[in-house]
């Protein structure tokens, strides 16, 4: 999910933004051939995420950078690890080391609350956990493969990934089958189509019409099991809303497939992690 071009392309603009014009501060103090060390620490515990990211910044501002890491994506850490040791130009450990750790803190403060919500549901039921379209503006990326790296499945990363027909556009097609009608009209072969239900008689409306991934939206626990029944295998079903986690192991429980909720990206703290010279 992270190919080497696009974080370089990211991280390039990342420093661009911070930057600017020069480091006032460190391009009046750090000579050319000065050299520093630094440890990346993590004051707190969760899951590591985004080492290539932070790696990226700091060899993209210098070719001499030397960085050890300890741990790789994915793995948990404990308050007091040392996560990497780094030796190279004081011009460019000073100049990177806020954009560096803004990366790798947000996500794997991401995939630490990721984490939690998959080891919540278990493995007592099928349903995984997955995040959805409520993300950071131009960090889409960085944050999905944080949630990946997490234990989560990703849901579609944009609007051209899959179908999805919400009340909007059922309002503006007139019935949750004219809109399926006209996306089938026009849409490929390799695309699915997701509908979204508020009520009973739209998911069976949707099932009639042969829709691909049912999204049960803001239903109770009563009506999620008997809309599992109604779907009895028929179309992938989601859940959505009111997820946090006190009780998504209950909407696990209903025999839905797929539990999306924002908060993993859009609550998730970042982690305490700092750079030590």
């Amino acid at each position: 999910m992270l190919d080497r071009f696009l974080i370089d392309k990211h991280v390039k603009s990342a420093l661009e933004e911070d930057i600017g014009f020069g480091d006032i501060t460190t391009d009046c103090i750090a000579k050319t051939d000065d050299v520093i060390r630094a440890e990346l620490n993590t004051r707190t515990s969760g899951v590591i995420c985004g080492l290539d990211v932070f790696e990226r910044v700091f060899r993209i501002l210098s070719d001499d950078i030397e960085i050890v890491f300890y741990f790789k994506d994915g793995d948990l850490i404990n308050k007091g690890d040392k996560i990497a040791d780094i030796k190279g130009s004081a011009s460019a450990i000073l100049k990177g080391e806020r954009t560096a750790l803004n990366y790798i803190q947000r996500m794997s403060g991401i995939a630490t609350e990721t984490k939690k919500y998959a080891d919540a549901i278990g493995t007592e039921y099928k349903a995984k956990i997955s995040d959805t379209r409520k993300t950071t503006p131009n960090f889409r990326l960085f944050e999905k493969y944080a949630v990946f790296t997490g234990g989560a499945c990703v849901h579609r990363f944009n609007l051209s990934d899959c179908v999805m027909i919400k009340d909007n556009h059922i309002k503006l097609a007139g019935s949750l089958t004219n809109a399926v009608n006209m996306v089938k009209k026009y849409l490929s072969h390799t695309h699915k189509i997701e509908v979204e239900c508020d009520t009973l008689n739209q998911v069976k409306e949707a099932i009639e019409v042969g829709v691909d991934i049912i999204l049960l939206d803001n239903m109770t626990l009563e009506e999620m099991i008997t809309a599992v029944d109604i779907i009895n295998g028929k179309a992938i079903i989601e859940a959505s809303g009111n997820v946090n986690l006190s009780t998504v192991k209950d909407i696990a429980s209903t025999g839905v497939d797929i539990i999306s909720s924002s908060a993993i990206v859009a609550k998730a703290p970042t982690l305490d992690l700092a750079l030590d010279m």
